[in-house]
């Protein structure tokens, strides 16, 4: 595996009913969900990997440290970003933040694994 740190994932959207805390169980307020915030960063960290682990492969998460800092409404522009920080063998830990109109969203980290998929599935068997 060669993938060194500097790759960099975004992910965007307008925030919906379906992302809402409401929507997703999480809360009973009408606002992007703590969960739907964790995978956009999640979806950011595997578009900063795209086509970089070889064939074959792929990676999972493993650790998400993330901290839910500002509510963002219903209809606002949401914007996620993932940066490579360190690679340490096959671990790939990752800094992420979201934005919105108004600033900072949340921020963290998230850590991925890359794996041979054929090898990941057998375990499942």
């Amino acid at each position: 595996m060669q993938v060194r740190p500097g790759l960099t994932g975004v992910v965007e959207t307008t925030v919906t009913e379906h992302d809402t805390a409401i929507a997703i169980g999480s809360g009973e307020v009408r606002v992007l969900a703590t969960p739907r915030i964790l995978a956009l960063v999640e979806e950011a960290t595997m578009r900063a990997l795209n086509g970089e682990l070889g064939e074959g492969m792929t990676s999972v998460g493993v650790r998400v440290q993330v901290e839910h800092i500002c509510p963002t409404p219903v209809g606002a522009s949401v914007r996620a970003e993932a940066h490579l920080d360190r690679v340490e063998g096959h671990r790939l830990m990752f800094k992420v933040t979201a934005k919105d109109d108004r600033g900072l969203v949340a921020a963290g980290k998230v850590t991925r694994v890359a794996v041979n998929i054929e090898k990941f599935m057998q375990r499942t068997r």
